[in-house]
């Protein structure tokens, strides 16, 4: 048994160090990368994560359903409602209906929506790609595989109704 200081030191020594600890540093990351994007499609555009995450989706697929999208950014199906809800009302999002599954529309872009994701991708790419310069090539598929990896491994981990992602 610890007594003393030596007890002493090792009841103030932290368990976790927030600036170590890798949920919280990818957090912050995220938060940056986020904040970076933000001024392209928030600022200019008057998108939210979300909506932006519908537009992105739809301008990569053409057309989804909201249950499809769901999974596939890490978002809520009632977070995706909301956006689409948002972004039909703009008039960027049409909904035409599922002929094989009445409970669910097809999603697309209207081409006002598809103008906003042609102008906006390629400065969020331009975005990802200053982030990662600081990386050289090798590093950069590192990375990648290690953020597949570890993407996979999370989702061992997560509860089935995945929780918000804030990118």
């Amino acid at each position: 048994m610890a007594t003393g200081s030596a007890a002493k030191k090792q009841a103030s020594e932290p368990l976790v160090v927030l600036e170590q600890f890798l949920p919280y540093r990818l957090n912050v990351l995220a938060g940056l990368t986020s904040s970076a994007l933000a001024q392209i499609y928030a600022e200019r555009y008057g998108l939210s994560i979300p909506a932006w995450r519908v537009i992105v989706t739809l301008g990569q697929y053409e057309h989804r359903t909201a249950r499809d999208m769901a999974p596939d950014g890490v978002m809520h199906k009632s977070t995706v409602s909301r956006a689409v809800a948002s972004l039909e009302k703009r008039g960027l999002v049409v909904r035409r209906p599922n002929l094989d599954d009445r409970r669910e529309e097809w999603l697309a872009l209207t081409p006002q929506g598809r103008a906003i994701y042609e102008a906006v991708a390629p400065e969020a790419l331009a975005v990802e790609e200053r982030l990662l310069s600081v990386l050289t090539s090798q590093e950069q598929a590192t990375f990648a595989a290690l953020i597949d990896r570890l993407t996979r491994q999370a989702r061992l981990l997560a509860p089935q109704d995945v929780v918000e992602a804030e990118t």
